[in-house]
């Protein structure tokens, strides 16, 4: 189930900092101690077609409600007591031109009747917070699926640490008579510029 990001008051006077607040345990995330706070990254999704490429990428930002931000894709290391949140995100207005750090997975798609599937894959340490992403993308869902696991699953055998079960986010579109675009983001942050 999506639930809709609008930040508070106080979130929005930290701009140069991690978003964050005291506890998650609606989503089963206990963390010891260490300053009492936590992150929440935000998994959103959007789809777009347009006359171009470029102007699909465009229609899935503005689907999945990032499109007003500067993008800064980083890798796939979810930090210590962080939370992951399906959720629509809504962008303050006065974030405008911000960086937005973001994990991403895409896909683009210009042949009439094939489709463009982007898929996050996540697990984490439920005790710690600390996990892995992956970013797939493909012409078929089950492919997607099918690699999220496959990667993951090697991905924590060559790590000492008690990573919990898999999930995802996967969507897709269908090329029907113009360039399309997939996109599943993982939102850490966004960050002001200094003046």
């Amino acid at each position: 189930m999506l639930g809709v990001l609008n930040l508070t008051d106080r979130e929005r006077e930290r701009p140069y900092k991690l978003r964050a607040i005291l506890a998650a345990p609606e989503l089963g995330m206990v963390f010891p101690p260490s300053g009492g706070a936590f992150m929440r990254i935000y998994v959103i999704t959007g789809t777009g077609e347009g006359l171009t490429p470029l102007a699909a990428f465009d229609a899935a930002l503005i689907g999945a409600g990032v499109a007003h931000y500067n993008l800064i894709c980083l890798s796939s290391v979810i930090p210590a007591e962080s939370v992951i949140q399906r959720a629509k995100y809504v962008t303050p207005a006065d974030e405008y031109g911000y960086r937005l750090y973001l994990v991403m997975a895409r896909h683009d798609e210009q042949q009439q009747g094939k489709s463009a599937w982007a898929g996050l894959g996540w697990t984490q340490d439920k005790s710690s917070g600390r996990g892995l992403f992956v970013e797939i993308h493909g012409s078929d869902r089950a492919h997607v699926e099918g690699d999220i696991q496959a990667t993951l699953e090697s991905m924590i055998a060559s790590r000492p640490r008690p990573y919990g079960s898999i999930e995802s986010e996967i969507v897709g579109i269908e090329c029907r008579d113009k360039p399309v675009c997939a996109l599943v983001l993982a939102v850490y942050q966004s960050e002001g510029w200094e003046k």
